[in-house]
C-alpha cells in the first residue's frame, strides 16, 4: 500500500506506539528474560533455535506459481476480536476451499519482526499465519517492511516507530543482507507458506537526486532475498518487483510514455524504466507482480470509472510481454479514489461492486492469474465500504458484505488454469456491459446507472443498475 490509506492506518500506529511507551520497559524485561536458555518464547530465539511455528503440512508437491484471487490482510483483520466472529469469518472462508491470504512481516496486523539482531518477535505474525492455516486459505507472504535497526533507527523492544515516514523507509544498503537473512528466518518459521513477495512498492526506493526509482538498489536486495529463500527451499515461489504502475494525464509531456497509453491516459516512463532494470538484471523469478489503479496519479477516471479499468489490461499485457508470459500477479489493484483518509463513501455498494468487478475481468483479460484485494478493514462500527466482512470486535460481527460474495466466487470460478472463451453479446449491449466466461460459468457486469435488458450468451435477461451477474454454462 502507498498512497492509498496511510492517513488511518498511521493514526492507528500511532496509538499502538503510544502505548507501547508505556509498556516498554517491561517488554524489554520479557525479552531479556526470553533470551535465557529453555524461555521458550519466540522474542530473543536465533536461526539456530526453534524455526518452525505450529505443525504445519508442508506440501510435498513443488508449488504453482499461481494461487488465485484473494486477499491481503490490513490492521484489523479477523485473526482478533470476538471468539464467534473470527470463527464466523473463518468458517465461511474455508467452507468453499479457502482463498489465498497475503500479510505483510511488518505492519498491517504484524509487530517488529526483529527488533534487535538476532532476537525475533513473530506473535502477531505466528496469529495472522495460524488464522490463514483455520480458514483453509492459501498463504502469501509479503516481505515489507523492515526492522528499525536496519534502516538507522534505534533497536531494540518498544522502540519501533510506526510513521509512516519510517515505515516506508527501506533497508540500508548495508543492512540488505540482514534483510535477506530476515527474510530466510521467516521462511523456516513457516515451511508451508511457498510463496513470497519481496517488498511493497519500492518504498523507501527512490533516488531524490536523480529523480527516479533507485531500481539498483532495489534489485541488489531482490537478488539477495531470492537467493536467501531459494537456499531455505529451492521450491519456494518468489516474486518481485511490486512497482505501482502509475498513469498520468493523457495531455501531460514530462515522464509519460509514449508506448503505453490510452484513453486512460499515459504509464508514468519512470515505473517502466524501474521494471525493466529489474527484469533484465533479477537473479531469478517465479513470478511477476505488480500493483497500480485504473485511475491516474491525480485520482482522474478516464473516460470514466468502467472505461479506466481498461488500464489492467493495457499494463499486464504488456508487463507479460516483457517477461516472456512469466506467470503475473497483481498484490494490489485499485478503482475508487480515496480520500486522504482513505475514506471511499462517495459510491453505493453496488456500484463499488461492479466496477470492482470490472477491474478484475480486466486483469484477466490482461493475462493476470492472480490478484490480492486490498481489505479496506475497520476495527469497529457498522459502515465499512468495500470491506470483506464487517469488525470483528463484537460476536456479531464477521457477516458477509457484498464485497466478499465477488471475491470470493471470482476465485472458485476462476482459478488458475482456467480456459476463457468468447461469448455472444447482443451489438447493443456491447457498450454496457462487461463479460467474462469459461465453459463453466460467464460473469456479466452492468456498467450503467439504469436497468437494462440484455442478451449475453444467447439468453435474455433483465439487470438492475450496476448489477453483477453470474450465469451457470
Amino acid at each position: 500500500m502507498g498512497r492509498h490509506g496511510w492517513n488511518s492506518y498511521s493514526r492507528r500506529w500511532r496509538l499502538t506506539a503510544l502505548l507501547g511507551v508505556g509498556v516498554a520497559a517491561l517488554a524489554l524485561v520479557v525479552s531479556l528474560i526470553n533470551t535465557l536458555p529453555g524461555s521458550g518464547s519466540t522474542v530473543g530465539t536465533s536461526r539456530d533455535g526453534d524455526k518452525v511455528h505450529g505443525t504445519p503440512a508442508t506440501p510435498a508437491q513443488r508449488p504453482e506459481p499461481y494461487v488465485g484471487w484473494g486477499f491481503t490482510h490490513t490492521q484489523y483483520s479477523a485473526d482478533e476480536g470476538s471468539g464467534a466472529a473470527t470463527k464466523r469469518v473463518a468458517a465461511r472462508l474455508s467452507e468453499k476451499g479457502g482463498l489465498p491470504q497475503n500479510q505483510h512481516i511488518m505492519g498491517w496486523g504484524a509487530d517488529n519482526p526483529e527488533p534487535v539482531k538476532g532476537r525475533y518477535d513473530f506473535t502477531a505474525m505466528d496469529r495472522r499465519i495460524d488464522f490463514v492455516r483455520a480458514s483453509g486459505g492459501t498463504p502469501v507472504i509479503t516481505l515489507c517492511c523492515s526492522p528499525d535497526w536496519m534502516k538507522g533507527g534505534k533497536a531494540g523492544v518498544g522502540n519501533t516507530d510506526w510513521s509512516r515516514s519510517a515505515l516506508e523507509t527501506a533497508p540500508a544498503p548495508a543492512h540488505y543482507q540482514d534483510f535477506a537473512d530476515l527474510a530466510a528466518t521467516v521462511a523456516e518459521r513457516y515451511p508451508d507458506v511457498r510463496h513470497f513477495i519481496v517488498w511493497n512498492e519500492f518504498k523507501g526506493f527512490w533516488n531524490n537526486a536523480a529523480g527516479r526509482w533507485d531500481y539498483e538498489g532495489y534489485t541488489r536486495l531482490y537478488n539477495l532475498v531470492y537467493k536467501a529463500l531459494k537456499k531455505v527451499n529451492p521450491d519456494i515461489m518468489v516474486g518481485g518487483p511490486y512497482l505501482v504502475m502509475d498513469s498520468v494525464d493523457p495531455r501531460q509531456k514530462q515522464d509519460a510514455s509514449t508506448a503505453l497509453r490510452g484513453a486512460w491516459g499515459a504509464m508514468d516512463q519512470r515505473v517502466l524504466d524501474a521494471f525493466t532494470y529489474w527484469n533484465a538484471h533479477k537473479a531469478g523469478a517465479d513470478f511477476v507482480v505488480v500493483d497500480g489503479s485504473s485511475y491516474t496519479k491525480d485520482d482522474d477516471l478516464l473516460p470514466n470509472e468502467f472505461a479506466a479499468t481498461d488500464k489492467l489490461t493495457a499494463v499486464s499485457e504488456w508487463v507479460r510481454r516483457q517477461t516472456h508470459d512469466l506467470p503475473l500477479w497483481w498484490a494490489e489493484y485499485y478503482v475508487e479514489p480515496a480520500d486522504g483518509n482513505d475514506d471511499r463513501s462517495g459510491w453505493s455498494e453496488q456500484h463499488r461492486v461492479a466496477v470492482q468487478a470490472t477491474g478484475m475481468i480486466a486483469m484477466v483479460r490482461g493475462g493476470a492469474g492472480s490478484g490480492f484485494y486490498w481489505n479496506p478493514e475497520e476495527e469497529k462500527g457498522t459502515d465499512c465500504p468495500g470491506c470483506l466482512w464487517t469488525p470483528t470486535d463484537t460476536s456479531g460481527g464477521g457477516a458477509e458484505l457484498p464485497m466478499y460474495g465477488l471475491v470470493e466466487r471470482f476465485g472458485k470460478a476462476f482459478p488458475p488454469g482456467s480456459r476463457y472463451e468468447t461469448v455472444s453479446v447482443a451489438p447493443d449491449d456491447v457498450p454496457n456491459v462487461r463479460v467474462l466466461a469459461t465453459d463453466k460459468a460467464v460473469l456479466v457486469v452492468n456498467t450503467l446507472d439504469r436497468p437494462i435488458s440484455a442478451k449475453v450468451d444467447g439468453k435474455r435477461f433483465d439487470m438492475r443498475a450496476y448489477e453483477v451477474k453470474w450465469l451457470a454454462r
